[in-house]
């Protein structure tokens, strides 16, 4: 059986059908599956078992032997939560108590990180393990994520294969219901469908052009590749970053986002929320060397051709994954 937490939400539910696609299986969905906008996400993901999440770890007691991978892909993962206690729970205290279980029944596990445990960005997005104690998030999120990553690389009972991936700035179908914390290209299709133009956040640094701060941006199909490879592949464990390997400025994906809704480009600036802007990054851009030398070698899909794909398959026909 394959495991996959989160599996309502949208990295999960899109790798719960991929798995399928690809013949892989039996699933077991864990998450807690109240939340009715969720559930148009797993529509297509017909026959895999579910479990709540506070049933989890009872049930892996009892099934562990019939286990044979864990995809832990469930998490807090609102970046302005403040409730810290929350995040402690959800984000660390459960991903430890799920890496001792699959280290003490020895099932490979990959779970989520976050490329928000760079913080600023001046330490640079290197996912070497020797820099990872010099880090500094810029929010309780990321520091809830930072935390598992130190404790991991400092633990000496380990799952056979293991991997913490750093995801950058995913995009892609099945986000629907995450509201603000959905991707740029999900929130712009929506303003642009409603006001005909696209608001950007101003820039409060000098050598900054409105527009012009910039994230690497990856699509959810390629996130869903590398998780199928480590699957099937016996990767060296540890912590890897998963963006494309290239920063696009918020204009460049404005260009491409109305290009794929076949509108004039028009864009207006706006003040940045005062909450968010002492915590802003204005450059992320994932080192992919680490899996590279690993033995993954596929191309990642060029931003302005995944935001096609989002937009004219997805998007503008109301669909899921």
């Amino acid at each position: 059986m394959l495991v996959i937490t989160g599996a309502a939400g949208f990295i999960g539910s899109c790798l719960a059908a991929r798995l399928m696609e690809a013949g892989e299986g039996p699933l077991v969905l864990v998450d807690d599956f109240s939340r009715a906008d969720k559930h148009p996400n797993l529509n297509r993901v017909k026959g895999a078992s579910r479990v709540h999440r506070t049933d989890f770890f009872e049930w892996i007691d009892a099934q562990q032997a019939k286990v044979r991978f864990v995809f832990h892909l469930g998490a807090r993962t609102d970046t302005t939560e403040l409730n810290e206690a929350l995040l402690f729970g959800l984000n660390e205290a459960y991903t430890l108590r799920l890496w001792a279980a699959c280290s003490r029944y020895a099932i490979p596990l990959v779970y989520a990180s976050s490329a928000a445990t760079y913080g600023d960005g001046t330490l640079g997005f290197d996912d070497d393990p020797q820099g990872l104690v010099e880090l500094h998030p810029l929010n309780p999120y990321g520091w809830s994520k930072h935390r598992v990553d130190l404790h991991i690389q400092q633990s000496r009972t380990n799952p056979p294969r293991w991997a913490g991936l750093k995801f950058f700035n995913v995009y892609g179908p099945n986000e629907y219901h995450k509201g603000k914390m959905a991707s740029v290209i999900y929130h712009a299709h929506k303003q642009i469908k409603s006001d005909g133009f696209l608001r950007l956040f101003r820039s409060y640094k000098p050598e900054v052009p409105d527009g012009e701060q910039m994230r690497d941006f990856i699509f959810v199909e390629d996130v869903l590749d590398v998780c199928l490879w480590m699957l099937q592949t016996q990767f060296p464990s540890g912590l890897y970053n998963l963006g494309s390997g290239s920063a696009s400025s918020f204009n460049t994906l404005a260009a491409a986002i109305f290009q794929a809704m076949e509108c004039p480009v028009s864009v207006k600036y706006t003040d940045m929320p005062e909450e968010l802007a002492n915590r802003y990054q204005y450059y992320t851009c994932a080192s992919m060397n680490r899996l590279r030398s690993a033995g993954y070698t596929r191309p990642f899909t060029p931003l302005a051709k995944g935001v096609e794909r989002y937009v004219q398959q997805y998007l503008e026909q109301g669909a899921y994954r």
